[in-house]
């Protein structure tokens, strides 16, 4: 039998949710309390404050999506590694939208919040832009500006899978179908514009 998760947990989980889902702005204390069955001052005790529910929301979404991403690339090598991430990073868009929600919203509020996001996947990008680094080093990948290659497949991945109204705007409808059919286009557009000529 599982043990039951704490409240801590189970409110973290629900700001998450909602920050993602709704927007920060759109989310109060009152909403999450009320989702969770508890007063809003329980949620204070755990957090002091909707800023400090919100730090922990990005600290934990850093840290799940450091966890997904490096369990993803652990044994790929080269472009597979590429690939490898770009599917998990969608899978994560259909199983937990919040998570990549979350991020999207924290980077258009801004700082303080967009600062503690970047320097939470620090780690994440460092490993990153050292490992495109190397692959060009190797002659497997063209040669470009390994944090703007970066900058460039963060921007082109989160679009496809977190503009959902955009999306409608040029006339692709957000389904799991359609999700699938633009990952294996975006997969065979950064392969042909990231692996070198043989």
């Amino acid at each position: 039998m599982a043990a039951p998760i704490d409240t801590r947990s189970r409110a973290l989980e629900a700001a998450i949710e909602s920050f993602g889902i709704r927007g920060v702005g759109a989310t109060s204390l009152d909403n999450i309390a009320a989702d969770l069955g508890v007063s809003k001052q329980t949620v204070l005790y755990h957090f002091g404050s909707k800023d400090g529910l919100l730090e922990a929301a990005i600290d934990n979404t850093a840290n799940q999506l450091t966890e997904i991403v490096s369990k993803r690339t652990a044994s790929a090598e080269g472009w597979d590694a590429v690939e490898s991430v770009v599917k998990s990073v969608s899978r994560v868009a259909v199983r937990r939208p919040a998570l990549l929600g979350l991020l999207r919203e924290v980077t258009r509020l801004g700082p303080p919040w967009s600062t503690r996001a970047i320097e939470a996947l620090q780690p994440l990008v460092d490993g990153a832009t050292a490992f495109l680094q190397q692959e060009m080093d190797n002659g497997r990948m063209r040669q470009t500006d390994s944090r703007l290659l970066l900058l460039s497949v963060y921007s082109t991945v989160m679009g496809v899978t977190t503009e959902m109204e955009v999306l409608r705007a040029v006339g692709i409808e957000p389904t799991l179908r359609e999700l699938l059919r633009r990952r294996r286009e975006l997969i065979r557009f950064l392969k042909s514009a990231l692996v070198a000529d043989d």
